[in-house]
């Protein structure tokens, strides 16, 4: 069978309507209410049902005496009768029903048998393999973004034009757990505490008064089970104890425009993952050996200890000591720079990290010409400031990186500037509005403002679609959450039935729920599960994805695979009060997706 057809046919389960019903099988102990040839109304209940189905022999009978017609047919079988348009229950809508001597099903089995031939339904439609179709290496949209109307193309450097490996992370969290107890005069039992890969994502939040690493949702709320006191969970009563009641944090407390507090931080980079691990340690060391300390305090000194690695130039020299190590992607980089300029585009590089980094890595990436292929070069950049500051002003370096001291007036191809302003950039150089597309990785920092004040289009570069992309594609996740939404809507449809042993049921079902949501959060990351969503909700960074970025990718060598003339259309997805007519929403939504054997031919 089909996707197409399996989706199809699960679309008419999930979403009844009138008197289009799940298809339901028969099942060995289950009697007329689980065949097909009876359909359950929605909106009825099922003593209204049993009702209606034995009354309406009667009714059928005395109707065709009326109409002067014999009560039985040539054969001696019985003539049912439809029922008329504008049935009970069911306005302008024909409904079948069928008289029956045999004894009614009890409420529990009833429900079981919906149970299992939704159960029944689901497995045997889901075909093996039918997402392994989604991959990594397309780009997302958020917004329609046409190609060729794009003149300009500018690069955030770490994490956008330069990939790192992990590896770079155990090194920044060794360095500033050092500084913590060296520099800090923290316990040396912190130091016992090696790098915990993966036990972070990105977009987390963190109260600082309260020290807790949590997940919070696109209208934020905090994740049930997946808040962190230390590397230990909170339970979800403790949690509603610290928070009044309630899993709602409020939006001014849930950390301002740029992330950063006052009360809540949330951690958009991926720098930022050693530091959330840094201060999970700390807090467990702090609260395993009962010692008391200020949590605020905590966060403080931890910030500036990672802070120091980056000020006092670590992790640069790491970097540049050994460039085939830390750095991915280093021709697939150059290979997207090389395009886009042999199709006329002009580039530019906005960056924090200073010229002699950037110098290095662009070289071992690029060669040595690497700064022809851009018309401006900044560096040391100091966003988000650059993009809202008006004052402070261009400096050139010169061939050594060392500062010179004449006004800049333009805005030179083979130069390279430090510091300055969006606004005078934008008055040098005249690039303005939808013809520029600039990539970043952090959504704060690189992309909002751009896309807000400036009408930039914006480009995110997310290097964990990766991993979420694989855990989407695999069997497991498909059937897992397929039967998860299936669910859902028994529970939806069936919550009409408020008797005490529907209630039981209910209850069972609602422990499976809670199961499966768990099973398809630890697919992506046992504590925190999707960077993108919470048990059905957008979480709050892929909220600021959706609103700061048109389109999105894994890694720059995305655009490798599409034509400079490209338009890319976001997916229609239906809001909450349309049908979802269309397959790609039916199973994992990856029937829309482009395939890479398709694109292969723009190589």
């Amino acid at each position: 069978m089909s996707l197409k057809t399996a989706s199809t046919t699960l679309s008419r389960a999930l979403w009844t309507r009138g008197n289009r019903t799940p298809p339901v099988g028969r099942s060995p102990k289950g009697s007329r209410l689980s065949s097909t040839s009876c359909r359950e109304l929605g909106g009825t209940t099922l003593r209204q049902e049993e009702k209606n189905n034995q009354s309406g022999g009667e009714q059928s009978s005395q109707s065709s005496h009326g109409s002067g017609e014999p009560p039985h047919s040539p054969s001696g079988d019985k003539r049912r009768l439809k029922e008329a348009v504008g049935a009970p229950g069911v306005p302008g809508v024909r409904r079948r029903c069928f008289t029956s001597k045999a004894a009614p099903m009890d409420q529990t089995s009833y429900l079981w048998t919906r149970y299992n031939d939704m159960k029944r339904l689901v497995y045997d439609l889901i075909p093996p393999g039918a997402c392994k179709s989604l991959n990594s290496a397309v780009i997302y949209a958020n917004n329609e973004v046409n190609l060729s109307e794009v003149d300009i193309y500018g690069f955030d450097y770490d994490y956008t034009l330069a990939q790192y490996s992990s590896t770079l992370n155990k090194l920044i969290y060794d360095t500033a757990r050092g500084f913590l107890v060296e520099h800090f005069k923290y316990p040396k039992g912190i130091a016992k505490y090696d790098y915990i890969p993966n036990f972070t994502v990105r977009g987390l939040h963190y109260d600082i008064q309260k020290g807790l690493l949590m997940k919070i949702d696109a209208f934020h709320y905090i994740e049930p089970g997946t808040v962190y006191r230390g590397l230990s969970p909170l339970p979800d009563e403790e949690v509603l104890k610290l928070y009044g009641g309630t899993f709602h944090v409020p939006l001014q407390q849930d950390s301002g425009f740029y992330g950063k507090g006052p009360k809540v931080k949330q951690f958009m980079d991926v720098f930022s993952i050693p530091e959330m691990t840094l201060l999970a340690v700390a807090n467990n060391y702090f609260i395993t050996n009962d010692i008391d300390y200020d949590p605020v305090h905590l966060f403080k000194d931890v910030s500036e200890a990672i802070g120091m690695v980056h000020l006092k130039g670590y992790m640069y020299k790491w970097v540049m000591q050994d460039m085939d190590k830390f750095i991915l992607r280093a021709k697939e980089t150059e290979s997207v720079l090389n395009r886009l300029v042999s199709h006329g585009k002009k580039l530019f590089l906005i960056t924090n990290s200073p010229f002699s980094f950037v110098d290095k890595g662009m070289t071992h990436m690029v060669g040595k010409d690497w700064r022809d292929f851009f018309d401006v070069v900044i560096v040391q950049a100091e966003k988000p400031h650059f993009f809202t500051d008006c004052v402070k002003p261009f400096r050139r370096l010169d061939g050594n990186g060392d500062l010179r001291w004449e006004k800049i007036t333009s805005l030179d191809k083979g130069q390279m500037y430090k510091q300055g302003n969006l606004f005078d950039f934008l008055r040098l150089t005249g690039w303005r509005g939808s013809k520029v597309l600039y990539f970043g990785d952090h959504l704060y920092s690189d992309l909002a403002d751009l896309t807000l004040r400036h009408g930039w289009r914006t480009a995110a570069i997310v290097p964990e679609l990766e991993h979420e992309t694989k855990v989407v594609s695999a069997q497991q996740y498909a059937t897992t959450l397929t039967w998860l939404q299936a669910l859902t809507g028994l529970l939806e449809r069936l919550q009409i039935h408020q008797d005490p042993e529907s209630k039981k049921v209910f209850q069972e079902w609602q422990k499976e729920r809670e199961e499966l949501r768990v099973m398809t959060k630890n697919l992506f990351n046992p504590q925190f599960g999707s960077i993108f969503r919470t048990c059905h909700n957008p979480t709050y960074f892929s909220r600021r994805l959706g609103r700061f970025s048109d389109i999105y990718m894994a890694s720059l060598s995305c655009l490798l695979n599409y034509d400079p003339s490209y338009t890319f259309y976001p997916r229609r997805t239906p809001l909450q009060h349309e049908a979802p007519l269309w397959m790609d929403q039916l199973c994992t939504g990856c029937m829309k997706t482009p395939h890479l054997e398709d694109m292969s031919h723009i190589r």
